[in-house]
């Protein structure tokens, strides 16, 4: 364990999220962000320049000057980069998704293991304030519908929307019910991009909790909305108003003519998510606290995207074989 009052820090990738992410380690007390890599040599000079931080010659000059990277490289390359970083002793926070498969995945939570280092997953929303108010309600959901809808954009394309979007409100709705996935059942199209732009999940859990999740990153507007039902109650949130509604027995104001029901409607103000993630990853690594999202959170979350992009391919396959589609071959 590093005993040091500040962890020096690497990041890898120059891009969207290499940028946010080397811009607050470089405000992070807890951090000092040495350099960044980046194989393209003028994105990492523009950012490092904003960051104030040095450039890394290579991948493996930067893990030469630091204790731990932050890897922000497209997925198909976070099993290389992380497995190289853990064998060389250093403290890793990886973007999500984990790795590109569960093979990747399964095998990097191995060499944490082997390497006693902190492997932290960047589901960022763990650490939102809406994620807090709606584990605090809803103990043992029977039914949730979540929907994450956005404008297109060039960015995150190099994926699927539900390795982009809709693997957010996977991991949400994971940590929520407890229990293990029975069957998936998934509609999705690629519209704009080679990869599917938008999707739609029916989630049964083992325990009888169904879950439907829809997210598009071809829509006109931004809308990130989710319902639970319980036997604690009803909840309701819209993410972009930062509102959220619950009606049951114990919380809120009185529902007159109802047999006891009350409702309690709370606002929240946002935090900075990426902030607060990389205040924990500073504390696992310096400090040995709990690493909220660790490989294990990282590895359940892919496995369910695996399934859904799985139960799309499944779907396409009956509607060409019933002629609803054409076929991938006339496309």
């Amino acid at each position: 364990m590093n005993t040091a009052q500040q962890l020096r820090v690497g990041i890898v990738g120059a891009g969207h999220f290499g940028r946010f992410h080397a811009l607050k380690s470089a405000t992070n007390p807890a951090e000092q962000l040495v350099a960044l890599y980046d194989p393209d040599p003028t994105r990492a000079t523009v950012v490092a320049r904003e960051a104030r931080c040095e450039i890394a010659t290579s991948y493996e000059n930067l893990l030469e000057q630091v204790d731990a990277v932050i890897i922000a490289a497209p997925a198909e390359y976070h099993f290389a980069l992380t497995s190289k970083a853990l064998r060389a002793g250093r403290h890793v926070l990886v973007e999500k998704p984990i790795a590109a498969t569960l093979n990747e995945a399964h095998a990097l939570a191995d060499l944490a293991r082997e390497t006693d280092k902190i492997l932290q997953v960047g589901h960022l929303l763990r650490y939102s304030a809406e994620h807090q108010a709606i584990t605090e309600r809803i103990k043992a959901p029977l039914y949730i519908e979540a929907t994450r809808i956005a404008p297109y954009k060039p960015r995150g394309t190099d994926v699927s929307v539900i390795l982009d979007l809709m693997i957010h409100d996977l991991d949400l709705v994971l940590t929520i019910v407890d229990s293990p996935i029975a069957e998936i059942d998934a509609l999705g199209a690629a519209v704009s991009s080679a990869h599917e732009d938008i999707a739609n999940a029916r989630v049964r859990f083992e325990n009888g909790c169904v879950a439907t999740i829809t997210a598009s990153r071809i829509s006109l507007k931004t809308e990130r909305r989710m319902r639970l039902f319980s036997q604690d109650g009803y909840l309701s949130a819209d993410f972009m108003e930062r509102k959220l509604s619950f009606i049951g027995r114990e919380r809120g104001m009185p529902l007159p003519g109802t047999g006891g029901f009350r409702r309690e409607a709370i606002s929240w103000k946002d935090h900075d998510n990426l902030a607060v993630e990389h205040e924990a990853f500073a504390a696992s690594c310096l400090h040995g606290a709990p690493v909220l999202v660790d490989a294990q959170a990282g590895i359940r979350a892919l496995d369910a995207a695996i399934r859904v992009t799985e139960s799309i391919r499944k779907s396409r396959q009956i509607m060409e074989l019933s002629g609803l589609i054409p076929t991938s071959d006339q496309n």
